[in-house]
């Protein structure tokens, strides 16, 4: 979500969002208008299958395509973790059609920009481009489907390019944190591995297991194109049905299966020593994600106790207690499997991450004990509002939000995820605090700056770097 300034969002009044949203104003109990974003999409199914999702905005001469697949590291299999994200880096290697890093050459000699990225649920590939050479961007994503060359001098390449990428920003003290609390949150879901893959995995994968992995997941009917920006949705249509339309239904794609992570029933703890600069602390909850009833409060209690520096971590652990230089929450709503509500601090020098530890899990008892006050939950939703809205100008965001939430199973739910918000009340706030915030549910993780990593703040304080 694109960062706006929290004070500005609290000051913008419900009718000059609801003018910039062009949305629609319904009464609340409350009192307050209801804010509601208008999502007029044009939905269409191709006859292989493959789906579009179609939102014109005439405001620029420019538009943005995203080619969602239904398959990341979700759907890997043991031993080939960061297969999907490895596949990703190789449909830029070249076509039948078009040689190796043609893709890129043709999208900037037209003016545009593209890019992809791999997540747990998705693997989408992107452009941004004037909207005269929207034929451009539909033929070469089309092509790419099905057309991909793997290489072996290619393949080994890009194998080295993926160590890298894990070496510089996965394998750095942070990097082990997150990944090793997901590792032991997880005990059965394969949200326990990291998108990138564990390295011995990503070394083991081999040119038949990435073509056996394109085959079987890249596909119409498997994928979702999603376009947001200047266009005429029946020519639009007619593109995507003249290049993708044509596309056979692959004959080893399967229904990707339901899983489901074992109920926690007692508290798990992991420590990661590393040569780190300073401490971190941070405790995950299995949470329900959109599918559950009680996936709106979850948004709320986030906001409340994390989102931002009027939340309550942020006032207590950073402004008043000195203990932190961040704090906050994190939640995940729109997925396809339940993920995990995740509080956090990033330990302040001096400080002690037992200390940041209780800090946390005090504010948490003290919102079940006392609750949440009226203000303090007008001003969460308010933000919510506000970061939503201002964040509609991007086709971009846009494009990301229908994807993900398509992929997720519905990509409806963003119409009704506002009033949805504003059905909440604080005491569905305490009651989900109180549901799902417990110790039996809760894996705490703590980073362990190693005694070289000690010493070197201690020469920097002397002024020995």
């Amino acid at each position: 979500m694109r960062k706006i300034n929290k004070l500005r969002a609290l000051l913008i009044g419900a009718p000059l969002l609801l003018l910039f949203a062009g949305g629609a104003i319904a009464a609340d109990t409350r009192g307050d208008t209801a804010l509601r974003v208008p999502w007029k999409v044009t939905e269409h199914r191709m006859k292989n299958g493959m789906r579009a999702l179609l939102l014109p905005d005439h405001s620029a001469p420019m538009v943005v395509m995203k080619v969602w697949y239904a398959v990341g590291s979700r759907d890997e299999q043991p031993g080939l973790t960061g297969v999907a994200h490895y596949l990703e880096h190789m449909m830029f290697r070249g076509t039948k059609k078009y040689g190796p890093r043609k893709f890129s050459e043709i999208i900037k000699k037209n003016g545009g920009s593209h890019n992809a990225f791999t997540s747990f649920d998705y693997t989408a590939y992107y452009e941004r481009i004037a909207s005269d050479r929207l034929e451009l961007i539909i033929e070469l994503e089309a092509d790419r489907m099905v057309n991909m060359v793997l290489e072996k001098k290619a393949f080994d390449a890009e194998k080295n390019v993926v160590h890298e990428e894990r070496r510089t920003r996965y394998d750095r003290p942070v990097g082990k944190f997150w990944e090793q609390l997901r590792a032991v949150a997880y005990t059965n879901h394969p949200y326990k591995n990291p998108i990138i893959g564990w390295p011995e995995d990503i070394e083991a994968i081999t040119i038949k297991d990435m073509q056996a992995f394109y085959r079987r997941y890249y596909s119409p009917e498997n994928a979702v194109a999603v376009l947001v920006g200047d266009f005429k949705v029946d020519e639009a249509i007619a593109l995507l049905e003249k290049h993708f339309g044509i596309i056979p239904k692959s004959p080893t794609f399967r229904k990707r299966p339901e899983l489901a992570e074992f109920p926690q029933k007692s508290e798990r703890r992991v420590y990661v020593r590393a040569d780190a600069q300073l401490p971190y602390v941070a405790i995950g909850y299995h949470a329900p994600n959109w599918k559950s009833e009680d996936a709106p409060a979850l948004v709320m209690l986030e906001a409340i106790l994390g989102g931002g520096e009027t939340s309550r971590l942020h006032q207590r652990l950073v402004r008043k207690d000195t203990l932190a230089l961040g704090a906050g929450s994190d939640y995940t709503y729109i997925s396809v499997d339940p993920m995990i509500f995740y509080l956090y601090a990033r330990v302040a020098p001096g400080k002690k991450a037992a200390d940041a530890e209780k800090a946390l899990l005090e504010e948490v008892e003290k919102l079940i004990e006392k609750g949440v006050t009226d203000e303090e939950f007008r001003r969460a939703l308010r933000n919510i509002e506000a970061n939503m809205v201002f964040a509609m100008d991007s086709h971009y965001y846009r494009a990301r939000l229908l994807g993900s939430a398509a992929i997720a199973g519905d990509w409806r739910l963003l119409e009704g995820y506002l009033p949805a918000l504003r059905k909440v009340t604080p005491a569905d706030v305490v009651r989900v605090a109180r549901k799902y915030l417990r110790h039996k549910n809760k894996t705490t993780a703590e980073l362990i700056p190693t005694k070289k990593s000690r010493r070197a703040n201690a020469a920097k304080s002397r002024g020995g770097y």
